[in-house]
């Protein structure tokens, strides 16, 4: 539960609903957005997942209560995995916005949260991951989902790190979303000023959704053209109809960079708790 007289149920909420809202209203190519549905599904499904996970979110006692009560909430409204990622980067996110000291940094707060994972946390995190079944999650030699934990949630993303970036932001301390977010602070809240994020992180790693679909070869192919394509994006005319034929592109070969876009919501909510200090 939040301190009193610190941030709320309903500011942690609103902010988490407001970055969830802002991502998809970006013009992110491959990903889903409020300009073209794509992969089966569409932006009212995000939207749904979005509102009801944000109450559970906030409300939970524990980080794992909190992934596991909110993925599951999502699940039984919308009928398919919308929002695991974000919600695995959320949770430690509102846990350490509810527990910080007076004027102490964010990402401080969030260290101290990390290091104080429990077993119990990654058992509820399993239950959660194994409950939404990502695509291409595969099955692991050591702490596979399906098998009961015996180590802390972080001791379990570090073992998934070197195959997920959203595992590894749990070993360090979420640096490509505390980078990500500063760069998101640095400007105006705009459509275009999310989109710079998400191509930015698009351009700097191999997204981990694609390489479990389509393997490593693609996904740094993904990652190699998304890099020109910001470049180019500068200097573009028309921005809106380069976007559109990147998404394009991105979509005949059924390509959904979809972690890179979970960093980006976990990036403009990191950014909006800050802002409340």
């Amino acid at each position: 539960m939040p301190p009193e007289g610190g941030l709320t149920l309903s500011e942690a909420a609103e902010d988490f609903r407001a970055a969830c809202q802002a991502e998809l209203n970006a013009f992110k190519p491959g990903n889903v957005h409020v300009f073209r549905a794509g992969h089966g599904m569409t932006v009212a499904t995000f939207e749904r997942a979005a509102e009801v996970a944000a109450v559970r979110l906030v409300a939970g006692r524990t980080v794992g209560e909190r992934i596991e009560s909110a993925v599951k909430a999502s699940l039984a409204a919308v009928g398919c995995n919308a929002n695991l990622g974000i919600l695995l980067l959320a949770a430690p996110l509102v846990e350490a916005a509810f527990t910080s000291g007076p004027n102490e940094p964010l990402r401080l707060a969030l260290a101290r949260v990390l290091g104080r994972l429990t077993v119990d946390d990654a058992a509820a995190a399993y239950r959660a991951i194994a409950a939404a079944d990502p695509g291409g999650l595969g099955r692991a030699e050591k702490h596979d989902v399906a098998a009961t934990p015996t180590i802390t949630l972080r001791e379990a993303m570090a073992a998934a790190a070197d195959r997920d970036r959203i595992a590894l932001q749990y070993v360090t301390d979420f640096e490509d979303v505390f980078a990500a977010a500063a760069a998101y602070e640095g400007h105006n809240e705009t459509r275009e000023t999310v989109e710079d994020v998400y191509l930015g992180l698009l351009g700097l790693f191999p997204d981990s959704h694609v390489v479990r679909k389509f393997g490593p070869e693609v996904a740094e192919r993904v990652r190699k053209e998304a890099s020109a394509f910001a470049t180019r994006l500068d200097v573009e005319l028309d921005r809106d109809r380069a976007l559109d034929a990147f998404d394009l592109h991105l979509k005949a070969q059924g390509i959904n960079p979809g972690t890179t876009a979970d960093l980006t919501v976990a990036a403009v909510f990191a950014a909006k708790l800050q802002a409340r200090g």
